[in-house]
């Protein structure tokens, strides 16, 4: 057992004394040491409950023979940090989560580990320290909030951002925007549609490092606990027989974590997540890899916001392994690889019962025969764009427009909700990516005001920041190399044609190779003000077509 470098030994009693101090026997001191990462805070809903699940996992881990001990890690709300200076910090505490939970393992000689996270960047934090840390790992999040009701239609926190625009484009009162308020959230979880959180829940489930049901069982559920009790239980079945992340999170694991992506449609994040868990494995992952999977993928669901079903509903239809059987009608996974279950994913597979149900496309009947995230290239991207195709209304997978260009998203917004964009316009928000914000803030609020006004069929949004699992629109993002790099987005200006062709995966600035030289060299970059940890991350953080790892 790794935990004997702490517990075995007489040159360990100092230490055998400070776990007596804990109130440990040593009987539970002999046990393998589980460590049990609980995210728990007051302030994001998708972790409010999570006590409830962090003791259903140690009485998990006590049924079969071993010693949990729990401790924290952060989490923000994304919902919460929008459209302020709080999303600079947003990413850049996936760093933070996965540096802690190193610190915490490695300190303390743990022999495994139970993680239970539930928001944006705290999933994605938990694969990226498994992968790197390889010690027996299983993760079992908080699950999904359940859709808000309003006036007879479901709704969500995407429902919210897009009726502030409603609001101001006069579409809704502000009386019926309160009623929403108090509704469209009705509890705990991940907020419910297919946005960043549950789609990188989704993507645990994908490449083998959570049991079935962990990326669309809600979060109120009896099951859910359940769903915990049998994490805590197998945790120390991976500590026997030493089962490790990296002998599940292998290139064929995240071949098929790709293909689930796009069948499912999630958030562009997964791209930007996905490619940062990849580096931790040592598996070679790129913008081309993706887009190729994007394009030999079907899309099999259009959960909100790119259709009007929710996690609940996913999960009804039997969740992320109905998906896969689909998937696998088409030989579209590799099902020869391990997992949790310490079964292969073909017997995970063969178990899966086929029930009526409409939120999963059958694969000869797609919505669309390409995947949900398309990545675009061209001399206003080089090294890459992402966009979240299957929540582009058709009319707008080719458009071509005059350039509204804002050095930051604030401006941009103020822009949208004063009613000074118009129809057929490119809006471009610049100086926002990893380095220039720093932190690559989500742009939301932007892309919530327009489909509220009424403009996501008309305007499209270019970004070097990124877009919420939440957006809809032609909204493009992760545009690199970003322009507090130089990058061609920081030489757009005013009234510049872009050409946007997603069915081409091009993404194009209409001004000579001749214009852009001279233009560069009159560029002048200032970066923003910052201090404390978002200083040490500017310095640090890598271009977001890499994942926006960090290394010093």
């Amino acid at each position: 057992m790794r935990s004997n470098s702490v517990k075995s030994g007489v040159e360990k009693a100092p230490h055998r004394s400070l776990m007596k101090a804990l109130g440990l026997t040593i009987e539970e001191i002999e046990k393998p040491l589980i460590g049990v990462v609980n995210t728990f805070n007051e302030i994001v809903p998708g972790h409010k409950h999570l006590r409830e699940v962090a003791e259903a996992v140690k009485r998990g881990v006590l049924m079969s023979g071993g010693t949990p001990l729990e401790f924290p890690a952060i989490a923000v709300c994304d919902g919460i940090a929008m459209n302020h200076q709080g999303m600079k910090y947003s990413l850049v505490s996936r760093e933070l989560i996965a540096d802690s939970v190193e610190v915490m393992a490695m300190a303390h000689g743990l022999d495994g580990l139970v993680m239970i996270p539930n928001c944006d960047k705290v999933v994605p934090a938990m694969l990226m320290v498994a992968a790197r840390l390889n010690i027996p790992t299983i993760i079992v999040s908080g699950g999904p909030m359940l859709a808000g009701k309003h006036r007879g239609r479901y709704i969500d926190l995407s429902s919210m951002f897009e009726a502030v625009g409603a609001v101001k484009a006069g579409n809704m009162s502000e009386e019926e925007l309160l009623e929403m308020e108090d509704s469209a959230c009705p509890g705990c979880g991940s907020c419910a549609g297919m946005f960043t959180a549950n789609s990188m829940n989704c993507m645990t489930e994908a490449l083998g490092l959570a049991l079935p049901g962990n990326g669309t069982i809600p979060a109120v559920y009896g099951e859910r606990m359940r769903l915990a009790k049998y994490s805590g239980m197998k945790i120390m079945e991976l500590v026997e027989k030493d089962v490790r992340p990296k002998d599940i999170m292998t290139e064929d694991a995240f071949h098929n974590a790709l293909v689930v992506d796009m069948a499912l449609g999630c958030s562009t994040n997964t791209v930007l997540h996905l490619s940062a868990i990849a580096y931790e494995a040592g598996v070679p992952i790129n913008l081309d890899i993706i887009n190729d999977i994007s394009m030999a993928t079907p899309n099999l669901c259009r959960l909100s916001p790119a259709g009007p079903d929710h996690i609940e509903d996913l999960y009804e239809a039997g969740g992320i392994p109905r998906v896969m059987k689909e998937l696998s009608k088409k030989n579209l996974l590799k099902l020869d690889v391990k997992n949790v279950t310490c079964r292969s994913l073909d017997d995970v597979l063969k178990e899966v019962k086929e029930l009526p149900q409409t939120v999963i496309a059958p694969i000869d009947k797609p919505y669309s025969e390409t995947g949900g995230i398309a990545v675009l290239r061209g001399n206003l991207a080089p090294d890459g764009a992402v966009v979240k195709k299957s929540a582009v209304a058709p009319e707008m997978l080719v458009h071509s427009g005059p350039a509204r260009v804002f050095d930051s998203e604030e401006e941009a917004v103020d822009a949208i909700l004063g009613r000074r964009i118009n129809k057929g316009e490119v809006l471009v928000i610049r100086y926002e990516g990893p380095k220039g914000g720093p932190g690559m803030r989500e742009m939301l609020s932007p892309t919530a005001a327009l489909a509220g006004m009424g403009l996501d069929k008309d305007v499209a949004l270019i970004t070097d920041g990124r877009f919420s699992g939440a957006t809809r629109g032609a909204s493009i993002g992760h545009v690199s190399p970003e322009a507090a790099l130089g990058g061609t987005i920081a030489l757009v200006k005013e009234g510049d044609r872009i050409n946007i062709d997603m069915m081409k995966g091009s993404l194009d600035l209409e001004v000579s190779d001749d214009e852009l030289a001279i233009r560069k060299q009159d560029w002048n970059y200032v970066p923003n003000e910052v201090f404390g940890y978002l200083k040490k991350y500017e310095k640090i953080v890598k271009s977001a077509s890499t994942g926006a790892v960090c290394i010093p």
